[in-house]
């Protein structure tokens, strides 16, 4: 992995500082991990994936058992989940909608990623939508059921996905909240997805890691090389890409 210019860093960090005041102009106001960690649960999406979370590992539990190769479950889960995240974002999340004869195809997760990028400070529009989840659901027991050999792997594979979830809406949700960033890590998430929303919408896809799947898929370019996207609030309102 490059070093990166700390000039080139600076650089980037006021130019998305600068787009982000344009946007949201002095609405800002930090809070505390603590105060952000309320305000998440004020919304449907994390009640329904912690219900999910605790009937899975309720159900592992209750049925006992296992096998050692169990442990790849979660491990495997983990390490593919950039690439995941990067597909889903790319190819769902700024899905662009067709005409297929007299039909329109735009899926619900797709109307609404186009609203959260209009309002990024609208913090509803973070979370997987209610709707969507409860049909993911049953998806996700009907796959693992499919694909897993025993009882007890099918329900290790749920519980990894629901706590994989849980993570992934609280790392988005916190992305979007007022809490400041402080690791070095959490500061590099933040500053990709902030990238993503107020530079260019056609770069930084991953949401949880910085720069792992992107720097894979060419899609996490030198920040002081990108011009500010007249599209980054307005999804395929034009074809300037």
């Amino acid at each position: 992995m490059t070093k990166v210019d700390p000039r080139v860093e600076e650089l980037a960090a006021r130019r998305v500082a600068a787009d982000e005041q344009r946007i949201t102009g002095p609405r800002r106001t930090p809070v505390s991990l603590r105060q952000a960690w309320r305000s998440f649960w004020r919304h449907p999406s994390p009640w329904l994936l912690t219900t999910g979370l605790v009937g899975s590992v309720a159900a592992r539990f209750s049925v006992g058992g296992g096998a050692w190769w169990e442990l790849a479950v979660p491990a495997g889960l983990v390490a593919l989940l950039p690439v995941v995240e990067w597909v889903v974002h790319v190819c769902i999340l700024h899905w662009r909608p067709r005409r297929v004869g007299p039909v329109t195809v735009d899926p619900l997760l797709s109307r609404k990623h186009r609203a959260h990028h209009a309002d990024p400070r609208a913090i509803p529009l973070v979370f997987v939508p209610w709707q969507v989840e409860l049909w993911l659901f049953p998806a996700y027991v009907g796959v693992a059921w499919l694909v897993m050999p025993t009882t007890p792997s099918m329900l290790t594979l749920l519980v990894s996905v629901f706590a994989i979830m849980s993570g992934y809406e609280w790392t988005h949700y916190l992305l979007h909240s007022d809490y400041r960033p402080r690791s070095r890590w959490y500061r590099a998430v933040w500053r990709n997805h902030r990238l993503h929303h107020y530079k260019s919408e056609h770069y930084w896809f991953t949401v949880t890691t910085a720069g792992t799947a992107d720097r894979l898929f060419g899609t996490c370019p030198d920040p002081a090389t990108v011009p500010t996207s007249p599209t980054v609030r307005a999804l395929h309102a034009t074809d300037a890409h």
